[in-house]
Order: C-alpha cells, then sequence, then structure tokens
C-alpha cells in the first residue's frame, strides 16, 4: 500500500499539520506499520507515540537505521537523520495510529460480528460466557481481553486489556483470516478513552457496572463514566444494540447515551419487577456453581429458563444475566444460550479453587477482585457459603489510585473473620505506604503480630512479602474454613519495582498447602 493511501485515511481532525519529503516522485510503498523502534522492518511505517515510560520520538533515528520507510510524528527533534524519508507530522500520533491501522489491515471489524463488554468488573467473565453461548450457536469465536486472547486453537498473553489500536486491527485481520466470525472483546476504559478501538464498530456493546477504580487515570467518577459512554456514542454499528444492566446506579446515565446515539438497547436485571428484558427469576448458588430460572424476551422463549451456571459467585448472576442479554441482542436461541451457559469453562483467577482434592485442606479461593465493589461482591458470595472462619489475603496495587484502598479494605473488615494486609504489585510505590493506606479501612479487626492471628477473634495481621502471607494464612485455617486470596487473579507475575517477577497466587497456595499436608 501506497503510503499517500495510507494517509488519505485520516479523518480531518487528524489531518497532517505538515509534510516533509513526501511528493508524487517519492511515495514510497509501506510493508508494515510499527510503534516499537525496535521491530522495525525495511519498508515500516513508524508512528512515534508519546507513552509514560517511553517516547518515540527519541527513538527515530534508531527506526531509520533499520529502515523505515517513513515516519508519523508529532514533531521532528532537532538533530535527526530520517535519512531523507518522509515525515508526516499530525497533532495526535496516537489517535492517528488507529485509522492507519484499520486501513492497513482493510477494516477487519466490519467483516467479523464484534461485542464490546466494558464495565468496572465482570468483563472476562462476561466474555467468557458470551464466547461458550457463541460457540454453542455455531460460531467460530475469538476473545480479547484481560487474561489472553485466543482463536482458532490459539492463545497469547495479554498485554493490555484492549490492545494498543495496531495490535488490536492485527489481531482482528489473523482472526478473520483463521475464520472467525465473532470476537468477544472486553473494552477498557483507557482503551475509549485513548482511541485504542477507534475504528471498530460493535454489533453489540454491553456495560456491566461502573465503581470506583482509575481515578488516577480519570480524576473523577463523572470523567471515568463518559469514558466508558463512548462505546455506545461512537463505537456501535449501524442497527447494532446496547445491553445495559439496570441495578447499576449509573445506568440511567448509559442509558441517556443510548438513546441520543439512537441504538437499540436491551435491559437486564436481578429483580423481576422492574421490567428488563432479562431478569433474574431465582437462584440457588453454591460452591460448585449455581442454579438459576431466567426470564427472557417473548421473542425467544415462552417460559423462563432453567440455567445451570458452573461459575462461583453470586455476582456472576449479574455477569451471567448480561451474557444472555448480549446474546438476545444478537438474536441466539434459547437453546443454545442454556447449552453455552452450562458449557462455560473456570474463568482463571475468578473465583478459582485451588487444592479442592487435598484432605484436610481449607477450601482456597483466588480471585481477581481488585476494586471496592468486587472485594465486597466476592466476600459477601463466600461469607455464607463458608462453613468455618473466612480468612483473607489482600493487597492493592501501587502507581494506582489510592482513595480506593482503604475502601477495599474496610469491605475485607466487615466479612472477614481473619484478615491479612499484603503487597499486591507495588510498583515503584513503598509497599509500607500502600499498606499504611490499607490499614486506614481495618479498623473493625484488631492488629496482632502474624504468631498471633490464629489465636485473635476479629484480627489482622500486616505481612508485605505476599509469598509469606499466603503461607500464613493457610497456617491457621482449618479444614472447614474458607481463605480468599483476592487482587491477582489470573496474573503470574509481581511488579516490583519496573521489574516483572514470577509469581502466581494459585501456584504459591498449591505449595503452602502442600506444605501444610506434609508437615
Amino acid at each position: 500500500m501506497r503510503l499517500s493511501e495510507l494517509l488519505a485515511a485520516l479523518p480531518p481532525a487528524l489531518a497532517p499539520v505538515s509534510v516533509r519529503g513526501l511528493d508524487g516522485a517519492d511515495d514510497p510503498v509501506i510493508r508494515g506499520l510499527a510503534i516499537d523502534s525496535r521491530a522495525v522492518a525495511p519498508g515500516d511505517l513508524f508512528v512515534a507515540l508519546r507513552g509514560a515510560l517511553a517516547d518515540g520520538h527519541h527513538h527515530l533515528g534508531g527506526a531509520a537505521r533499520l529502515g523505515a520507510a517513513a515516519f508519523v510524528v508529532e514533531a521532528v527533534p532537532e538533530g535527526v537523520d530520517l535519512g531523507g524519508r518522509p515525515a508526516i507530522v499530525v497533532r495526535d500520533t496516537r489517535r492517528a495510529l488507529a485509522p492507519l491501522s484499520v486501513r492497513f489491515f482493510g477494516d477487519p471489524s466490519s467483516e467479523l460480528t464484534l461485542i464490546g463488554v466494558t464495565g468496572t468488573n465482570g468483563k472476562t467473565s462476561t466474555t467468557y460466557l458470551v464466547e461458550s453461548i457463541l460457540r454453542q450457536a455455531g460460531h467460530e469465536v475469538g476473545v480479547i481481553g484481560t487474561v489472553e486472547v485466543r482463536y482458532a486453537r490459539e492463545r497469547h498473553r495479554a498485554i493490555n486489556t484492549t490492545p494498543e489500536s495496531l495490535e488490536l486491527q492485527r489481531l482482528l485481520r489473523a482472526m478473520r483470516t483463521k475464520r472467525v466470525d465473532a470476537v468477544a472483546m472486553e473494552v477498557s476504559s483507557h482503551g475509549l478513552a485513548l482511541g485504542r478501538v477507534d475504528g471498530c464498530r460493535f454489533a453489540v456493546g454491553a456495560i456491566t457496572n461502573l465503581t470506583q477504580d482509575h481515578l488516577d487515570f480519570h480524576g473523577t467518577m463523572e470523567a471515568y463514566r463518559d469514558a466508558k459512554a463512548l462505546l455506545f456514542a461512537r463505537h456501535i454499528a449501524p442497527g447494532g444494540a446496547a445491553v445495559i444492566h439496570l441495578d447499576d446506579p449509573w445506568s440511567g446515565s448509559f442509558a441517556e447515551v443510548v438513546h441520543a446515539a439512537g441504538v437499540r438497547v436491551l435491559t437486564t436485571s436481578r429483580d423481576p419487577t422492574r421490567g428488563a428484558d432479562v431478569s433474574l427469576v431465582a437462584a440457588e448458588v453454591a460452591l460448585d456453581g449455581t442454579a438459576a430460572t431466567v426470564k427472557l424476551p417473548d421473542a425467544l422463549a415462552t417460559g423462563p429458563l432453567q440455567v445451570r451456571l458452573p461459575l462461583v459467585g453470586d455476582f456472576n448472576l449479574e455477569n451471567m444475566l448480561v451474557a444472555i442479554g448480549i446474546a438476545a441482542a444478537l438474536g441466539i436461541s434459547a437453546e443454545h444460550i442454556v447449552a453455552g451457559i452450562g458449557a462455560v469453562p473456570q474463568v482463571p483467577g475468578r473465583v478459582e479453587r485451588v487444592g479442592a482434592d487435598m484432605p484436610g485442606a481449607p477450601t482456597v479461593l483466588v480471585d481477581y477482585a481488585h476494586t471496592p465493589d468486587a472485594v465486597e461482591k466476592l466476600l459477601r458470595t463466600v461469607r455464607p457459603l463458608a462453613r468455618g472462619r473466612l480468612v483473607t489475603v489482600f493487597g492493592c496495587g501501587g502507581d494506582r489510585d489510592r482513595a480506593k484502598r482503604p475502601l477495599m479494605a474496610e469491605a475485607v473488615a466487615r466479612f472477614s473473620d481473619r484478615a491479612i494486609a499484603t503487597s499486591d504489585n507495588p510498583r515503584t510505590e513503598d509497599p509500607l505506604a500502600i499498606l499504611a493506606d490499607v490499614e486506614a479501612g481495618l479498623h473493625g479487626l484488631r492488629r496482632v503480630g502474624p504468631v498471633a492471628l490464629a489465636s485473635t477473634e476479629q484480627s489482622y495481621a500486616v505481612v508485605p512479602d505476599r509469598r509469606a502471607a499466603i503461607e500464613l494464612a493457610l497456617s491457621v485455617a482449618g479444614p472447614d474454613d474458607t481463605v480468599v486470596i483476592a487482587g491477582k487473579g489470573h496474573e503470574d507475575y509481581q511488579i516490583v519495582g519496573r521489574e516483572r517477577l514470577p509469581f502466581d497466587d494459585r501456584d504459591e497456595a498449591r505449595r503452602a498447602l502442600a506444605r501444610r499436608g506434609a508437615a
């Protein structure tokens, strides 16, 4: 593709401010796009992005030496030698990257049934449910989200919940090449605010909930809400639909955006008196799953559906309802909905049970809950299912929203008999400073040393080393007790400083259980 053809994809608001070295006689063929100067191949268009840790403008020379055919920049630094190759100056390279990527990869989302799920909590579980339902309905499905990217028997580790626009368009084209026809995708507030999904058109967009998170990036809950609402305001395909969960306090705001955009809407609710299109009639939650009765729109079912959801957790009923709403919006049959829900696999790190086969072990549950609302919902579900004491291990991430730390701790204190405050991903913050913020919310429990934790009612200990904290929790728990390890879920690393160190809560719990059994 010629450079001029690519640049024609830029809308007026992103049109080049100036162009250097491009005329009719020098319109290079672009063989690829790159945003990492180290990955540039001869013939690539290098787009220089300004990031939190690095600025691509500082690496233009390296990209030129590796054979970049042209550059998209916000400015050309003084003294940088681009080898006489074209430099296109735009106001915002990150925003320009999306339409360039869409054009280069041939607008793959227009060839797919794209389903976008946004919300603070529940995105991953909802996409797993949607994937399972669509598979039962005969679709070849791809998934893009927090845990991984998978399609056509391929699996790749996810770096961001929503990939950068270049990687996203590359993925969608690769999926279509492998005959994928439907994609269930987690759409983060960052992905929406930073334009990563620009150019994507979703057959269905859904919002699970909105609770406090990412205020370090958005600043206020209103700004966070507005970022989520972009899914409905800008990215629903003609004839597409929105799914809104009415039980969320912010649902009215999203309904207003949907109405203003002229998008068809389906609603879900746990309350059958709300008049939602999809509603929960009854449910029975246990540690081995949930039995539920669900009402669907009359066009899909003449009576309530009886479903068996293998996922643990009362909050998964909300995710299930949203997934059913998405299926209803797509016209999936009731038969395939029931089969898909029943066949959904364990979602990694979402109320995932560890060591169930070990005799005399406590019930150990690992979960990704890392917001006040998610922690409260998790523990509110587990509390009545626990035969003995509830022991919770948790921490809060560094370089992130500080205000949520005591709120998470308050939820832990309300439901737990014992708690251990520890490190999550401290990143560049002092772990002890993070724990000081956490302790402000643990006033409902008594602080004790690790040795006294087992013998002191309604108590907590502070153990900065996460491995030692998990070991302590499993040493004080009896066979009838339940241990919840919250915050990291599926993650198999811990970020300390700027390093990703190998660490998996599930593996650590298994090792601690094995040592406990041997003792």
